[in-house]
């Protein structure tokens, strides 16, 4: 059973997301929510979802080791960033390689880096003069979205698409993609520690 948790800053519409596609998986669960921030939505779809949600404050993250005591305390084995908007600490960095993943709305190099997330990103975009955009998955590492790519996929951007036209092909993208990415990721990491005669 591999435990999951779930780092999200807003309303959590991935996570939710996630939480459904893995409800009834043997192999797979949603153990927690953390978020940076109390007043998140994703609280409420946690709560709704029968999952437990954690706030932490920026603080805590940075000078801290209560994250990584909690992680540890609840026997996460990975993490999913869906929409959140911390740098990851070393800390979690060190306690967790290459078992942290992010999804990024837009296609990587490209869009990128600190203040590149959700609306801003659609935005420049759309006054680039792009002609496609996509979500990109990535492993986590101490920069800003720099991680190697595990997966992509493009959606066409129009001339008369606004950054919210953008947005909704962009979303669809994550919600197709996201859980099923998580799960062959999964799948593998499970079959390559078989090989070796890992549990």
């Amino acid at each position: 059973m591999t435990k999951i948790a779930i780092f999200a800053s807003g309303s959590g519409s991935n996570a939710e997301n996630i939480i459904k596609y893995f409800a009834n998986n043997e192999d797979v669960n949603i153990q927690l929510i953390v978020s940076n921030k109390e007043d998140a939505y994703v609280h409420q779809r946690a709560k709704n979802l029968g999952v437990e949600s954690v706030t932490y404050s920026r603080s805590d993250f940075y000078h801290t080791g209560k994250v990584l005591e909690c992680l540890l305390q609840k026997g996460i084995d990975f993490i999913v960033l869906a929409g959140f908007l911390l740098k990851i600490p070393e800390n979690l960095l060190r306690a967790y390689p290459d078992k942290i993943i992010n999804i990024h709305p837009a296609l990587l190099p490209k869009f990128g880096g600190k203040g590149m997330y959700g609306d801003n990103v659609h935005k420049a975009v759309v006054e680039s003069g792009d002609a496609e955009s996509g979500i990109t998955i990535h492993y986590v590492n101490e920069n800003y979205d720099e991680g190697a790519v595990i997966f992509q996929a493009k959606c066409p951007v129009s001339a008369t698409d606004s950054y919210e036209d953008v947005a909704k092909k962009v979303h669809a993208l994550e919600y197709t993609y996201f859980p099923v990415i998580i799960d062959k990721l999964l799948n593998k990491r499970r079959a390559e520690s078989d090989d070796f005669g890992f549990e």
